[in-house]
């Protein structure tokens, strides 16, 4: 038996990196998968699940559009006739723009992806969770929402913003067997986080990508995808309200370029 055996899935963003190597993990592990990207990629995504022997269904959303997000949730309903857990996971970068460039209309959409998608997956999948009083709800957010220097302003803002909607929203699901969770990627290597390695590769400095953190190097999809399949799976069941860094050690100090003592 596998960790979501038979468990109803839903994961946004799954068109690629951590998206994609959720999808292919969890479905491995018995998930029945809804796969939601804004791009053809997810219906890549779903080839190599069922070429993997998985159960999944792609479909084409925006994770920011409250319609969007009402429909892909009724889709798993209605397919699987139950939702067990929903990982929030699309999301956009923003780009690096320096803070007196930056427009109200770059943060709105920033802010409409990052942000109001994860509340939007919370707002509908809660009802079904709370009815069978029981679900696992996984956000991303990002270690930029937790310290600064990782990213561009409405970038952080809205992961920090993720990791409160995580803490709030726990304790309004309190008695309701359902629990909420997010994680904190560091620097992994992307679609969204591409620019930054071919920008080193240019340079001829792949190798000094991750060196501020203890590990000493970038991490890879199916790390994060890990962390989100114990946060989903009931192996999990006391983990609450969290946000957890997956970030090669980075956020466990402040950064340091030294060697070790």
């Amino acid at each position: 038996m596998g960790r979501l055996q038979g468990k109803s899935v839903i994961i946004t963003g799954a068109g690629s990196g951590i998206g994609r190597a959720a999808a292919l993990l969890f479905t491995r592990e018995g998930a029945r998968l809804i796969a939601v990207d804004r791009t053809e990629a997810v219906k890549e995504t779903v080839d190599e699940v069922r070429k993997a022997g998985g159960v999944a269904e792609a479909m084409i959303a925006d994770a920011g559009s409250e319609k969007d997000v009402i429909a892909v949730i009724d889709k798993a309903v209605a397919t699987h006739g139950r939702l067990d857990v929903i990982w929030a996971n699309a999301g956009v970068s923003g780009g690096l723009v320096p803070l007196a460039e930056q427009t109200v209309e770059h943060w709105q959409e920033v802010l409409r992806v990052n942000l109001i998608g994860p509340f939007l997956a919370v707002k509908y999948a809660m009802p079904h969770m709370v009815k069978q009083q029981s679900g696992a709800i996984v956000l991303t957010a990002s270690v930029a929402g937790l310290k600064a220097g990782a990213s561009g302003h409405p970038y952080a803002a809205s992961k920090a913003g993720v990791i409160s909607l995580v803490q709030t929203t726990a304790y309004s699901l309190t008695g309701t067997g359902v629990r909420i969770n997010a994680v904190c990627p560091g620097l992994i290597e992307t679609g969204m986080t591409k620019p930054i390695f071919d920008r080193a590769k240019e340079r001829g400095t792949a190798d000094k990508i991750g060196q501020l953190n203890p590990l000493k190097r970038p991490g890879q999809p199916h790390e994060l995808a890990a962390m989100g399949l114990f946060l989903a799976s009931d192996e999990a069941s006391y983990v609450n309200g969290q946000a957890f860094p997956v970030d090669g050690g980075l956020t466990a100090s402040m950064p340091y370029a030294g060697k070790p003592v």
